[in-house]
């Protein structure tokens, strides 16, 4: 039987989470549908409120290659239950990201609520849309200075909640004015 959560407990992870004890747990918690698979009411207020996140690809040898990715409140959209994008706005022009979603589509998103202690993590694919101003503009977020140069459309295919454990409370400067 698959579970959702396979795209992350690899037959190797299994192994691990067997010998340090933690294996049952997730084999409950498996058994019991595993992650969730689409975009809930709360995972969807949650991204509404992200201003920066963690966006991970590989390159198609698997190197591994992890972009920080900011914005004003609500430049990350929730499209539809399974499809979450963003205008991708101009920076370091490495392209990196780009480069390995042209050859590998496999993508991560790590979401990070220091103010809260809480972290989403979500795993799909994703692919670079350009030259599509409709898109553009639908994802653009008025009065906001960044450049959008593409949009990345990003397919959830699963995600978690992890614990608040070790997460330093941290708040945004504009927060506090």
């Amino acid at each position: 039987m698959s579970s959702s959560s396979d795209i992350a407990f690899t037959p190797s992870v299994k192994a691990v989470q067997e010998r340090r004890g933690s294996r049952r747990g997730y084999a409950h918690m498996e058994a019991k549908g595993g992650w969730a698979t689409s975009v809930s009411p709360d995972l969807a207020a949650f991204i509404a409120e992200v201003r920066s996140f963690y966006f991970a690809t590989a390159s198609k040898d698997g190197q591994p290659y992890i972009q920080h990715r900011g914005g004003p409140q609500g430049f990350l959209h929730v499209l539809d239950g399974k499809t979450l994008a963003f205008a991708d706005f101009s920076g370091n022009r490495q392209y990196i990201t780009t480069g390995n979603l042209a050859e590998n589509s496999r993508a991560f998103i790590f979401l990070m609520d220091y103010a809260n202690r809480r972290r989403v993590k979500l795993w799909g694919t994703a692919r670079v849309v350009e030259d599509d101003p409709e898109v553009m503009q639908r994802l653009t977020v008025e009065g906001y200075s960044g450049r959008p140069e593409q949009v990345i459309v990003f397919t959830l295919e699963a995600w978690d909640i992890n614990c608040p454990q070790h997460i330093p409370q941290m708040v945004f400067v504009e927060d506090i004015k």
